[in-house]
């Protein structure tokens, strides 16, 4: 075991290639992910106005609206035409029309209804717009309930102001509401297990190239048991990403102030079963490369699967069955829950119990099929030492 981790250091340090995937690609990734992703949040954002009211009231309206952090006029347009005009040059994100009886209605203590036109090709610019405009409507509601209280002569009502519930909103993990912050944690540690995947692979394919070039042998190749090559193979991935994991899950976080409460060693031990699930993950999937370039294909398609598995884009509970089922085998699924959970709300190793297990079953379930795996390719080998009856 220890001679196969010594032999598996030097063809990982001999192999720019595999240098690349190693080394390169989880130091360089989340930089580039963190730097895309800022700002974390839009603001500013220009709106046109179709103002056919042209009151006091509607230009209070458009004075508020402007105040907020997401919107920002940037004119009035004389028709929706000439404001679909604006939208399709990209001067403009969205519209606001207010109807010519808005003042007439809020003065009669009727509903006003103001139209908002809104680009949802961003969903991050939607949202954005939604809350500006919910927490616009909750304050002009209350100051106009205000007035017609004051109106009414009830005194001790209005002195009480505002609406009759407040309420106040707390997002646990992500208190800036930004994309970066919620989207990174759980990138990360998928970063972590795919370019762990694609280095092993990568090596897996050089090894097969050269056993087809030597009859079926690897003259590179430690001779040793098959239990003793994956584990000799798996501790040296796992010593070389503990450096990566503590720069990615730990550092990245601090330097672009992602939400950061977890303990450096409580998410260690978390990551450790993960590691090695994903090593014996990749010395399972080396029977399937047959040459080192197809390691390319199989992390360009496993990434964006493993992403969609993974829940974070979409609620696993809200999956069928067999893709919960297929999840559930991801390492990086199981990862990045407990990872989120410790990191962003401060949970211990305790709580996160469940997929703590998830990840050490995986390690035995991938132990016992990488060992298959080299038992397989061990009888290859001894089959072709044997001398051929034909000769």
């Amino acid at each position: 075991m220890a001679r196969v981790m010594r032999r598996e250091f030097r063809m990982v340090l001999s192999s720019p290639g595999t240098m690349l995937f190693f080394f390169a690609l989880p130091l360089a990734y989340p930089i580039v992910y963190a730097a895309i992703y800022n700002p974390e949040v839009t603001r500013d954002m220009p709106v046109a106005v179709v103002d056919r009211c042209r009151t006091a009231a509607s230009r209070e309206f458009v004075r508020h609206a402007d105040a907020t952090q997401a919107m920002k006029i940037c004119g009035y347009a004389a028709d929706m035409a000439e404001a679909r005009r604006w939208w399709e040059e990209k001067k403009c994100f969205a519209v606001i029309e207010i109807p010519a009886d808005y003042s007439a209605k809020v003065a009669r203590g009727e509903q006003g209804v103001i139209q908002f036109y809104s680009d949802a090709s961003l969903l991050l610019r939607y949202r954005t717009f939604l809350e500006s405009l919910t927490e616009l409507q909750m304050a002009i509601d209350a100051d106009l309930r205000e007035v017609a209280i004051n109106t009414l002569g009830v005194s001790g009502v209005a002195s009480a102001g505002g609406s009759s519930i407040q309420t106040e909103a707390y997002f646990l993990g992500d208190p800036q509401q930004g994309f970066a912050s919620f989207i990174m944690p759980g990138i990360v540690v998928l970063i972590l297990q795919q370019s762990m995947l694609l280095g092993i692979t990568f090596l897996g394919g050089a090894s097969n190239e050269r056993r087809r070039l030597n009859r079926g042998l690897d003259p590179l190749a430690v001779e040793a048991s098959p239990m003793a090559t994956i584990l000799g193979k798996a501790c040296c991935y796992v010593i070389l990403y503990i450096p990566l994991s503590i720069y990615i899950l730990h550092y990245i976080p601090l330097w672009f102030h992602f939400p950061h409460l977890g303990n450096l060693l409580q998410y260690l031990l978390f990551i450790l079963p993960m590691l090695l699930a994903t090593a014996m993950l990749g010395l399972t999937c080396i029977c399937m490369v047959s040459e080192k370039e197809s390691a390319f294909v199989v992390f360009v398609f496993t990434s964006v699967v493993f992403l969609f598995l993974s829940g974070l884009t979409w609620p696993r509970y809200a999956m069928q069955p067999f893709w919960q089922w297929i999840g559930d085998m991801i390492p990086a699924t199981w990862g990045m829950e407990g990872f989120i959970r410790i990191n962003n709300n401060g949970a211990t190793l305790e709580q996160e119990i469940v997929p703590y297990r998830w990840l050490w079953c995986l390690t035995a379930l991938y132990t016992l099929t990488a060992w298959l795996v080299a038992r397989l390719r061990a009888s290859t080998s001894r089959a072709a030492l044997q001398p051929n009856p034909r000769n």
